[in-house]
């Protein structure tokens, strides 16, 4: 469980950087991290991205810097990384629900998001059930939609995704005959660190080759991949495993993620809302 011990020293690296300029790069060193692998670690795990904590956290402080001294109001954007006053204001007025000169208004009641500390807590009531899988590059057809990552905005939208392709325009009726041996998969792609969004695609292998009109036609490239097993119906069995991954998992194993694409297995027969429904989660990984 080393490796969250680890994301306290980037914790500490973000938080005397508040008031400065931080470079994400040097957060995940101080974790022992990739980039990659620690900024979905870091977002699986609070919830936010590491982008989203550090906006937080000095809007956090802004608004005690606001009433508690006579600083001017574009001392403190300048201060804590906004180039404008109107930028300033527009995000405080978004974390407060208010401006930030009535923020000085006594009596005016601000939000505070609290630093982040990593503990350490062992459970292992449950056994993760696991294997590693080699597996040449394959092609995938299907359609993908963007999604942002700040607030887990990307959950409701891949719900909302699904729904729709289920029951509405008909995108699983179409995939059904074009899958392989894998059935339908939900893959998430093209991870933007910077832009804080993610595309996800609802698919399925292809072996044939076979087109089908106004499809994406994606390639997955060859990877290792970490194979959990999810039992039971969807969608709170699979997002069990997927916390428990990143909690779990990769903190007590000598892995790190490939920052590749990662899937999520749906077999085509079966009642995806039974106590007894098999799915995957793949996820590619690489030996520290």
């Amino acid at each position: 469980m080393e490796a969250l011990s680890r994301m306290n020293d980037s914790i500490d690296y973000l938080e005397k950087r508040l008031d400065s300029v931080i470079s994400m790069e040097e957060a995940a060193a101080a974790a022992c991290m990739s980039k990659f692998h620690f900024h979905r670690m870091f977002q699986m795990v609070t919830g936010v991205t590491p982008g989203e904590y550090v906006r937080k956290r000095r809007l956090t402080l802004a608004a005690q810097e606001l009433t508690h001294s006579q600083a001017k109001v574009i001392n403190i954007a300048l201060k804590y990384g906004y180039e404008t006053p109107e930028s300033f204001s527009k995000a405080f007025r978004k974390a407060h629900g208010m401006s930030p000169t009535e923020a000085r208004q006594t009596g005016r009641i601000l939000k505070a998001y609290p630093r982040l500390s990593f503990q350490i807590q062992l459970k292992g009531e449950k056994e993760m059930n696991y294997h590693i899988v080699d597996k040449e590059s394959f092609k995938v057809v299907g359609k993908s939609i963007k999604a942002s990552m700040v607030n887990g905005e990307q959950h409701g939208a891949i719900s909302q995704f699904w729904e729709e392709s289920n029951q509405i325009n008909g995108l699983s009726e179409r995939l059904a005959p074009l899958t392989g041996p894998m059935g339908f998969l939900g893959i998430c792609l093209d991870f933007d660190q910077e832009k804080e969004e993610m595309r996800y695609m609802i698919g399925a292998e292809n072996p044939s080759h076979a087109e089908a009109e106004d499809l994406e036609v994606r390639t997955i490239p060859s990877l290792t991949w970490a194979v959990f097993e999810s039992i039971g119906p969807m969608p709170g069995a699979i997002q069990e495993v997927w916390s428990r991954i990143y909690t779990e998992w990769f903190p007590s194993t000598g892995y790190e993620h490939a920052a590749g694409p990662e899937m999520e297995v749906y077999p085509k027969d079966g009642n995806p809302f039974a106590a007894d429904y098999r799915s995957e989660v793949w996820v590619p990984i690489i030996k520290k």
